[in-house]
């Protein structure tokens, strides 16, 4: 069974709504499996360290588990389309216990890419799309809210995870604290992943926020929702998957390389990687607070105030110098990238519909991680060719006002009469 449309529910509230719950688990499990993965620089070192491995192998491992994530998160789209989270997280869960543990074990740089590569790779392939792709069937009048609760888990796993993930090598080596990653993320996300639940007909209840006691029923003029096979065909899905694209190569450029900008402007490394973490903190603001204002104003209309705003930010960091400019900036750009994030998944369930909804934003996923793919690496190609970030980071602003473009040529299906 299926979540049904808005219009053939004039019911009442319910006093307890169980979609709140299955927002708190998501949350947690992001929180849980963004925190081990983004560890990974912390543990970059003391390998090297160890296997006398180069840099540029050591991190290719890391780009091969983010397009092999982009690549299956299609596939575990539609698994939640048809079998529901918990199978898909089970699954998921599984590989990364398994794949985390095998890291403290790995003593080959092709065991690393087998490993960390392909099989958290796979893993990390239902680390975003089933648990969003969920929430928009619990919620309808604060969906952007709720999917940019559920999107600030990874910022927060952000910021956790490679500061435990230092201590615990401080005091066990990377191996033990590989192994100890293991053992948290299987039974955290095992325990979390039961609460869980496809759509709110699994426990007897109506997509929250539909219709209210003494509300009349809203009218909606919509078409049935698509299936992935009739989306593909589509101008409209097209449009997404670059949007989508201009988002993820503008964010993962930033990540990477505005730490490293301002190391050249002869800013202290301990400064410039607060610089970072500012990009993540207010992220997770925008993810929040711009949640709740595409509730009101839309999803579309979110998606272009967020790549506006982005735009001014990598305009900005181009002649900007002085420390607290940069972080002026930085901050504007993690907000301005949180209002997009948490709009991804509503937007395509505001043009497409529910019934395929997992693997249509599994395959759009694909766009904004293979922009993450080309984004840091052409800017890096820039930076060595130019022994400068300027046009980097002006070619990253060119991206963002593509992307708004793109934004303001798409045409929501679903229309409130």
């Amino acid at each position: 069974m299926t979540t049904l449309e808005p219009e053939q529910y004039p019911v009442a509230e319910e006093k307890f709504f169980y979609g709140h719950v299955v927002v708190a688990a998501s949350f947690v499990i992001m929180v849980v499996i963004w925190a081990a993965y983004y560890s990974f620089g912390v543990f970059f070192k003391p390998m090297i360290n160890e296997f006398g491995w180069t840099s540029a192998a050591t991190s290719a491992a890391f780009s091969l588990s983010a397009i092999i994530n982009g690549m299956v998160a299609i596939t575990m789209g539609k698994l939640t389309d048809k079998f529901g989270p918990r199978f898909v997280m089970r699954i998921c869960v599984t590989l990364l216990g398994i794949g985390f543990f095998l890291m403290s074990k790995v003593a080959a740089v092709w065991q690393l890419f087998l490993i960390y590569g392909l099989i958290l790779g796979i893993g990390m392939g239902g680390s975003f799309v089933p648990l969003m792709s969920t929430v928009v069937r619990w919620f309808f009048k604060r969906r952007s809210m709720m999917t940019g609760m559920v999107a600030a888990g990874i910022s927060i796993g952000a910021l956790i995870g490679p500061p435990t993930a230092h201590r615990l090598i401080i005091n066990y080596g990377w191996r033990i604290s590989y192994a100890i990653l293991s053992a948290t993320v299987f039974i955290i996300v095992i325990i979390a992943a039961q609460f869980i639940k496809k759509d709110p007909a699994e426990v007897g209840q109506l997509t929250d926020g539909v219709v209210k006691i003494g509300e009349q029923p809203a009218v909606y003029t919509s078409p049935k929702a698509l299936s992935f096979n009739e989306a593909i065909h589509t101008r409209q899905l097209w449009v997404v998957f670059f949007m989508f694209f201009c988002l993820g190569f503008c964010t993962f450029a930033i990540i990477v390389h505005i730490a490293p900008h301002a190391i050249e402007l002869r800013i202290p490394a301990v400064v410039a990687a607060n610089i970072l973490a500012t990009v993540g903190g207010l992220g997770m603001i925008g993810r929040v607070v711009m949640g709740r204002v595409a509730d009101i104003i839309g999803s579309k209309h979110a998606f272009i105030i967020g790549f506006i705003l982005m735009s001014v930010a990598l305009f900005g960091l181009m002649p900007a110098k002085m420390v607290w400019i940069i972080f002026v900036l930085a901050g504007l750009f993690g907000f301005a990238n949180g209002t997009c994030v948490a709009s991804q998944s509503p937007v395509v369930a505001l043009i497409f519909g529910l019934s395929s909804h997992g693997v249509i934003l599994g395959f759009l996923s694909f766009g904004f991680t293979t922009g993450g793919a080309f984004g840091p690496w052409l800017a890096g190609y820039i930076f060595d060719a130019t022994d400068s970030y300027q046009l980097a980071f002006l070619m990253c602003a060119g991206v963002s006002l593509a992307g708004l473009a793109l934004t303001a040529l798409l045409i929501p299906k679903r229309i409130e009469t």
